[in-house]
């Protein structure tokens, strides 16, 4: 290791005397600057001295930034204090040698920081900018300032100028004014007190004469009540139910009027409601003049003071004797629809009982005599068709006669089993693939009359209904299309489907032989009624259709025109 070279005395003495000469220039650059003697200052930085020139500066503006009540500076683009007069060296409590050169945040609170910075940004960015935060003094405290800042440009070289005010006083200012519009609210409050409860004592009286002249010309029996639920005051229209007045305490009058059964519950929830408050509201019976009770509705409700307590109660008696009567003669005829509505039911009950046991018994003779009827034929000669032409046809009209009433026992059957299946549970059916099904069950039928049946029914691809019905509804609809076409023209059937409002409407449209609506259209859905004796049927279908959709809430109309077709529409509910 080498040891340090120690230097003469004449060294260090010149060493000094180099100190002490570039302290001194560096005073009199400042002092300079300050005076405005020199328009440049250097700043030694890492990069070497930086020279900034405050080209321009008058010197009588100088001497007016000096004398200035406002903090003046000037900011290189580092923030770095190139100049800055006696009032902000004051206000931080330095030498104003201490301030130039050095950076302004060194002053600004740590917590402002950030904003400065965000500050000082945007002023450099924008030419100009204004903001507020303090600065720190030598002694600690805090100085608040408002910031005016516009970028200036000195000899090609862009510095910041800033001019600081001190809103010390301002806040003050305030703070005083704050106390003052504070006691001047005070002071308002109590004069708007005190004009209030003088308003609040004339209010009270006229509110009381005006509820005495009210409650005198209002039509009902009014009474009022002190807190504790005594009468203490009951206007003519009382006198006018009971009798004239006889100078009974007024306390007394209606508990003599009212009737005996009611009293009991009357007192108890009277008394419920001066317990807790709750408006009283009751119908009761009360003796008028001429001995008959009448029906009252009585109701109460609380008058309560500024602090919320009750003072005393107010009240009416309104006449509903009619209205109660009405009530219950509605009531009795309700009681009189049900007991109907009941024996309706069990006469329907006994009615398919009836059918089911009719249907039930006839299968067995008729079975019976359609086997008497084959073995009669079988008895008969070969010969019997030559030799007595006219058996042929009665016993073909036997024959008939005998299948036209197992159809009729049929039909009486599954009337009877869609009553039973009335209100069974729905699910979710897919009305294209039903439709389709039902259409390959018809296919000969189709095929035999050349029929083209389109199947549409993407508005609402899914029913909520029973599939059963469902597919007796389509079958019979579909199959009617296909039985009454018109011979005059190819057969034509589209099935489609819409929604509208709460119901799902299905569709089943054709270009058939069409029906007189205003002659046929009462019997178009009544059981056994046919409107077209060429074709085959024995009118249950329709009637059929209208008891299922009927029973499950929904309704079926039809459309048709002689000659052109028919469209019948089926309104399911959703």
């Amino acid at each position: 290791m080498r040891e340090p070279v120690e230097k003469s005395a004449a060294e260090l003495a010149r060493e000094n005397e180099e100190l002490r000469c570039r302290l001194e220039e560096a005073e009199e650059l400042i002092e300079a600057v300050r005076t405005g003697a020199v328009d440049a200052l250097a700043i030694q930085s890492p990069e070497g001295p930086r020279i900034f020139t405050l080209e321009g500066a008058d010197h009588g503006y100088r001497t007016l930034i000096e004398q200035m009540n406002e903090g003046a500076l000037l900011l290189s683009d580092d923030g770095t204090i190139l100049y800055g007069n006696a009032c902000l060296a004051g206000w931080l409590g330095r030498a104003l040698e201490e301030v130039i050169g050095g950076q302004l945040d060194t002053f600004i609170p740590l917590d402002f920081h950030g904003y400065w910075q965000e500050l000082l940004g945007k002023s450099w960015a924008e030419g100009k900018g204004k903001g507020e935060l303090p600065l720190r003094s030598q002694d600690g405290s805090l100085r608040p300032l408002s910031l005016s800042m516009n970028v200036l440009t000195f000899h090609e070289t862009p510095v910041l100028a800033v001019i600081a005010t001190d809103l010390s006083a301002q806040q003050a200012i305030k703070a005083i004014q704050a106390r003052v519009t504070e006691q001047n609210v005070v002071i308002a409050r109590t004069h708007e007190e005190l004009s209030r409860q003088q308003a609040a004592r004339r209010a009270i009286e006229q509110a009381a004469a005006e509820a005495s002249r009210m409650l005198e010309g209002i039509p009902q029996i009014a009474w009022t009540t002190d807190a504790h639920g005594v009468t203490t005051y009951l206007n003519h229209r009382w006198f006018d139910f009971t009798g004239p007045d006889t100078g009974r305490a007024v306390h007394s009058q209606w508990q003599e009027h009212l009737f005996p059964a009611d009293v009991e519950a009357s007192d108890a929830h009277w008394a419920e409601c001066l317990r807790t408050g709750a408006a009283f509201e009751m119908e009761y019976r009360f003796r008028n003049q001429a001995g008959d009770y009448r029906w009252m509705l009585g109701r109460a409700l609380p008058s309560r003071n500024e602090r919320g307590e009750i003072v005393q109660w107010i009240g009416t008696f309104t006449d509903i004797h009619e209205h109660k009567l009405a009530l219950e003669r509605i009531d009795q005829a309700q009681r009189e629809l049900q007991d109907n509505n009941e024996q309706l039911t069990r006469a329907n009950v006994d009615l398919d009982n009836f059918i089911y046991t009719a249907s039930h018994d006839l299968k067995a003779p008729i079975s019976n005599i359609e086997g008497l009827l084959q073995a009669l034929l079988l008895e008969l000669p070969e010969h019997t068709a030559t030799a007595a032409p006219q058996v042929a046809p009665i016993l073909r009209m036997m024959q008939d006669s005998v299948d036209r009433f197992k159809r009729t026992i049929e039909h009486l059957t599954e009337v009877t089993k869609l009553q039973k299946e009335h209100g069974s549970s729905a699910a979710t059916v897919e009305l294209e693939r039903l439709s389709n099904e039902v259409t390959l069950d018809l296919q000969p039928l189709i095929e035999a009359t050349g029929a083209m049946v389109t199947v549409s029914v993407g508005q609402c691809p899914t029913l909520s209904f029973s599939e059963k019905n469902l597919r007796s509804v389509i079958y019979n609809l579909l199959s009617n299309a296909l039985k009454y076409r018109s011979p005059q023209r190819r057969p034509e059937v589209r099935i489609s489907c819409r929604s509208e409002g709460s119901f799902v409407v299905l569709q089943v449209q054709d270009n058939g032989l069409g029906l007189d609506l205003d002659h046929d259209g009462k019997k178009l859905f009544a059981m056994f009624q046919r409107l077209h004796d060429h074709v085959e049927g024995s009118g249950i279908g329709l009637y059929m259709v209208k008891k299922i959709v009927e029973n499950a809430g929904g309704r079926i109309e039809v459309e048709s025109q002689v000659g052109v077709g028919s469209t019948f529409s089926v309104y399911f509910r959703r």
